[in-house]
């Protein structure tokens, strides 16, 4: 289990709900259904942790709190 924060929201343009987790630069995934874009968001970020670790790259902490936007 990832302690990322995962943004769920409903797309128009997509006809879908996107899962945004943006910790991880470029993760996100979608789905029919919430839990489905959840679901898909959580194999997400395990392609991203391990591609990160196989070219070398920082992983970030979760930061464990919500994050702020202006």
């Amino acid at each position: 289990m990832y302690k990322y924060e995962t943004i769920i929201y409903w797309s128009n343009e997509d006809e879908a709900f996107i899962a945004e987790v943006p910790e991880l630069p470029g993760c996100m995934a979608h789905g029919n259904t919430q839990q489905e874009a959840l679901s898909n968001a959580g194999d997400a970020i395990e392609l991203w942790l391990d591609t990160a670790r196989e070219h070398g790259d920082p992983i970030p902490e979760p930061k464990g709190q919500r994050l702020m936007y202006a």
